[in-house]
């Protein structure tokens, strides 16, 4: 008798153990169903191909695709014209690039991209627009991406765009006659950053995306300069410059019902994020850099403070600008970089470490007349 009662209790656990577990494969199949029936279409500049300096940004385009791949969504690519497009200038060792250019499949899809003419928007649930210079060009002329765009979203998909991606967006109307962008919540490269990174290219410009996008009644909001920036408004999701290119493609794949999976966090967009954490006051995060310096890419510090300081106009800002380029001063050992940590220490009064820095410099480089010239003016 105690054995048969032992025997229904084995019993009942084997029972209610395999119903757990197909339970559980339940639930796996259910949500690896979901993405796999989810579909993005990519769109990137086609006008490389006839200035290969302003192509679309590869590192858009690859760390976007490796969020997308990594949740399961089936991804087409496309371009005004179709067939081979050609990306702007881009280093291929990046972890990020290497991985897409090993992918067969998405680089397939890039050799021979769809036509926006040719395609069908049904059988999309979102559409993608990476940036890059060219999309300045040719995105926004494009009529029938401006169709393919409005189709994709008032049939309730989602439309996600970065950096200079937003371009292809100015003109986009819904059926009501209103302008996608108009009253959201919108951003994209700024006009500061194009000042800053993009100034060669202003005369050649139709319009700065910034202004258009007011213009055409968005929401503009923005961060500092470079800084990652996630604009959502419903299923309209747009981001300000490269380093917003993870958190826009993550933001798409949320729209869709799909739970983002946590991907790997790159070493470049790592180090801007702590820059913002620093910018905002947070004092913990010059002690991790300091601590952590193998995980960040100093130089790229140092870099941001230098450009940090040109458009600085409060002495709290030089303050933040000297912290960052100060930082980064031994790793990068750059004679422009400790002229500008001087013109910093000079602006914020600080005369004698400015003789200090310059006269350091003068040891290393005894020749260096700029830095004889500003010893001159302390």
């Amino acid at each position: 008798m105690k054995n048969r009662k032992q025997q229904m209790n084995n019993l009942t656990t084997f029972k209610l153990s395999s119903l757990i577990l197909i339970i559980l494969m339940l639930i796996t199949l259910q949500v690896s169903a979901a993405s796999v029936s989810k579909k993005i279409l990519m769109v990137v500049s086609g006008y490389g191909q006839e200035d290969k300096s302003a192509g679309y940004e590869f590192d858009e385009f690859s760390k976007a695709y490796l969020v997308f791949k990594a949740n399961g969504i089936s991804v087409d690519v496309a371009s005004a014209k179709g067939g081979i497009v050609e990306a702007g200038k881009y280093d291929s060792s990046k972890v990020y690039n290497a991985k897409a250019l090993a992918d067969k499949s998405i680089m397939a899809k890039l050799a021979h991209t769809l036509a926006t003419g040719e395609v069908d928007a049904s059988k999309y649930n979102g559409i993608f627009i990476v940036g890059g210079k060219g999309a300045m060009f040719d995105l926004p002329k494009d009529k029938a991406l401006q169709t393919l765009i409005a189709d994709i979203y008032q049939q309730q998909g989602s439309v996600a765009a970065v950096c200079h991606g937003p371009a292809a967006l100015v003109d986009v109307k819904l059926n009501d006659g209103s302008y996608l962008v108009a009253n959201k919540a919108i951003n994209g490269f700024t006009n500061v950053e194009e000042q800053l990174f993009g100034k060669k290219w202003l005369a050649k410009f139709d319009f700065l995306l910034e202004d258009k996008l007011i213009e055409r009644g968005g929401k503009f909001q923005a961060s500092d300069i470079m800084l990652s920036h996630v604009a959502i408004d419903g299923r309209l999701i747009t981001g300000q410059n490269p380093s917003s290119t993870v958190g826009v493609a993550n933001a798409l794949v949320n729209s869709l019902g799909i739970k983002a999976v946590v991907t790997e966090q790159y070493q470049g967009d790592k180090t801007l994020a702590l820059v913002a954490k620093l910018l905002a006051g947070d004092k913990t995060a010059l002690t991790t850099l300091k601590e952590n310096q193998a995980d960040y890419h100093l130089p790229l510090v140092g870099m941001y403070g230098f450009y940090y300081l040109k458009v600085a106009e409060s002495n709290s800002q030089i303050a933040n600008a000297l912290m960052l380029m100060t930082a980064a001063q031994a790793e990068m050992n750059n004679p422009m970089l400790d002229m500008k940590i001087a013109t910093a220490q000079q602006k914020l009064g600080k005369a004698e470490m400015a003789k200090n820095t310059l006269a350091q410099l003068l040891l290393e480089k005894p020749d260096y007349q700029p830095a004889k010239d500003m010893l001159k003016t302390l």
